[in-house]
């Protein structure tokens, strides 16, 4: 997900860096990247993009990437080199061309490219994942990918706990983003695989009062027609739902 200040303007904070990264370089107007990117953790579909973002891989880029830290301590170009390197790879992260800085974060809230960002861990499986919160001081967006909360139990729904650090990053957003990659009735089959319904983001939006929200990170297999239909499910929720697709743009 590519963030900037205002419409129009190239973006300076990118979610995550899965293969639609390399739709980001047509943003920047031929310019290079100059800003950072939070990865919510280290998935393969959340990661192998990297190499092939060719607005920041040129000698004029500048990009910080930030990832949760570890409890083993390993640090993040060491991590992102487990999978970008010979023989998976002909060149690790210090391969790629700019100034390019690797670092890790822990809960808790910091400044990047002119806004505030929050960082909540929140369930899912298979490593330390965030969700974050980023304002400008007009707006806020809250953004929640792969999220597990039927981790802490079924909740009152059967959805899954509304838990305290998903409903503080959703709290008063004025957008929410977030993983809808199952269905209600897919989740006693497939929720150990760390994904939430979206009838649960549906609910959690809601209770938090955020203002909209956008379902994303869609089951890969889910056709066009099958999305539309998802769409209708949700015409009548209490706060507008969209279901994102690529090339999307929304502006608070």
């Amino acid at each position: 997900m590519a963030v900037s200040h205002s419409a129009g303007s190239p973006p300076v904070l990118l979610l995550d860096a899965g293969t639609g990264l390399a739709n980001v370089t047509g943003l920047l107007g031929g310019e290079p990247f100059t800003g950072t990117m939070l990865l919510t953790h280290l998935h393969w579909d959340h990661s192998l993009g990297l190499p092939f973002f060719l607005g920041g891989d040129r000698d004029d880029a500048r990009v910080t990437l930030l990832l949760p830290d570890q409890e083993d301590g390993t640090g993040a170009e060491e991590l992102l080199a487990q999978v970008m390197s010979p023989p998976f790879f002909p060149i690790p992260p210090a391969g790629l061309r700019g100034d390019w800085r690797f670092g890790s974060i822990s809960p808790g809230q910091f400044k990047a490219e002119g806004f505030t960002v929050e960082a909540r861990e929140i369930p899912h499986k298979g490593g330390r994942t965030f969700g974050y919160r980023v304002s400008d001081g007009r707006g806020v967006l809250a953004y929640i990918t792969d999220h597990c909360p039927t981790a802490y139990g079924p909740g009152p729904d059967g959805l899954g706990e509304y838990h305290p650090d998903a409903m503080a990053l959703a709290d008063g957003a004025d957008l929410l983003v977030h993983d809808a990659q199952l269905l209600a009735e897919e989740l006693p089959a497939e929720a150990a695989f760390g994904h939430a319904a979206a009838e649960y983001a549906v609910r959690l939006a809601v209770l938090a009062g955020a203002r909209r929200l956008a379902l994303f990170h869609h089951k890969p297999s889910r056709t066009d027609a099958e999305l539309d239909e998802i769409a209708r499910r949700f015409e009548t929720a209490e706060i507008p739902v969209t279901v994102a697709s690529q090339g999307a743009t929304m502006e608070l």
